[in-house]
């Protein structure tokens, strides 16, 4: 990857997080917390999390906010929060994906609002991110559902693949408290950084040179459209108010339409 990318400066990137990562008295407010902070949100479907009054709150909440939404996808496994892998076969992965973006884009609808967005959660994210064959069966799918729809996913050879090959918009996701190898794969065995210093020396280091210190002390060039603030972390709101003090966040589509020269 570092022999394909060049060192580049990041002048405007999208910060995105979920939303609706409740389902029934398991709630999680402090999601909440968030919005005033990104420039879009992913907003649970019903499967791996979030129930019908829960998405609702979300989409208002959103629209209140003026913030670009999107679908948060994920294997049907609630008790496990779509942490564990699902073995599915083509069909069954590509009619999972169709029915949650669906139910998503039908809902925004009745508050006459669009998504922009698709998003895996999860075991659904990981797996999308190793296997070039499930990445590619939820392309599919998206592009069913709209073909404007953007596809959000872990930064690396695999998305670009699956762009060039599917003819589908990706955004490239940076995680701040990640860490990852020379190839910018993410180490799932490793612990999540939550030290908010060290956090926002990574992101002017990923916004001057588009790289991220790798697992072995060196540093690794990466695709970089979007940031993921997780609510799992315990400094993600003092993260996040210090990242927005460095760049101010924008949506994937805007950011494209700065690029283009269509807006100024």
């Amino acid at each position: 990857m570092q022999n394909v990318l060049e060192r580049k400066q990041i002048k405007n990137i999208d910060f995105n997080c979920d939303l609706a990562q409740s389902f029934g008295i398991y709630k999680n407010n402090s999601e909440y917390d968030l919005l005033d902070y990104v420039s879009s949100v992913n907003i649970s479907c019903g499967f791996h999390a979030g129930d019908p009054l829960t998405i609702k709150q979300a989409l208002l909440r959103a629209k209140e906010k003026n913030i670009v939404i999107g679908a948060h996808i994920g294997f049907d496994d609630i008790q496990g929060f779509g942490y564990r892998q699902m073995d599915l076969d083509e069909d069954e992965l590509d009619a999972l994906v169709m029915y949650q973006v669906g139910a998503l884009m039908t809902f925004a609808k009745s508050y006459n609002m669009e998504i922009e967005h698709v998003r895996p959660h999860g075991a659904m994210y990981k797996l999308a991110f190793e296997d070039i064959e499930t990445s590619r069966t939820i392309a599919k799918a998206i592009k069913k559902c709209s073909q404007w729809l953007v596809y959000y996913g872990a930064t690396g050879n695999v998305l670009s693949q699956i762009s060039e090959e599917e003819n589908i918009q990706v955004a490239h996701e940076v995680h701040l408290e990640k860490m990852y190898d020379s190839e910018a794969n993410i180490v799932y065995s490793a612990k999540d950084l939550e030290n908010t210093e060290l956090s926002i020396r990574r992101l002017k280091d990923l916004l001057n040179n588009s790289q991220v210190t790798n697992n072995i002390g060196e540093k690794t060039i990466v695709k970089a459209d979007t940031i993921h603030f997780s609510n799992k972390l315990s400094n993600v709101k003092e993260l996040i108010v210090q990242a927005k003090d460095i760049v101010s966040p924008l949506p994937y589509n805007y950011k494209n339409a700065l690029n283009s020269g269509w807006v100024e």
